[in-house]
């Protein structure tokens, strides 16, 4: 089937740059999901009664009110819920882009898709969002 060994060896040569190519993104990958697992993120309001904190998927995993809520309505409340856990979302995404870039590489195509992958599921929580802090 080849013509010489010099072809052959350069046809292994190739496979063998390939698979170490494919170990090499693999071992990435897992890195980037062992990475993104653990993020957290959180948001204080700007007058400091809403604290919201989510977790890697963006699921609000705390949220903390300050005693000064009481004396506001119960509609400014959950203004302030929702701004700040959207704000939540847009620092999540921040560490998101980072961690991705360091772990991937700013040049790995993998990068664009795994940051338009976390928008949408974060935008799509809220549809009033508008995907600002991306």
């Amino acid at each position: 089937m080849w013509a010489d060994e010099a072809g052959l060896d350069a046809a292994q040569r190739r496979i063998d740059e390939w698979e170490s190519s494919i170990q090499a993104r693999a071992e990435r990958s897992r890195a980037l999901s062992e990475r993104l697992s653990g993020l957290t993120a959180s948001a204080v309001s700007p007058d400091r009664t809403v604290e919201a904190t989510v977790d890697s998927a963006g699921t609000l995993i705390d949220l903390r009110l300050d005693e000064r809520i009481r004396t506001q309505s119960a509609a400014r409340t959950a203004e302030q819920v929702l701004a700040t856990t959207r704000a939540a979302y847009a620092e999540l995404l921040r560490q998101v882009t980072e961690a991705t870039r360091e772990t991937l590489g700013p040049d790995d195509p993998a990068v664009s898709a795994v940051i338009d992958s976390y928008g949408r599921r974060l935008g799509a929580r809220d549809a009033g969002d508008d995907g600002a802090g991306r």
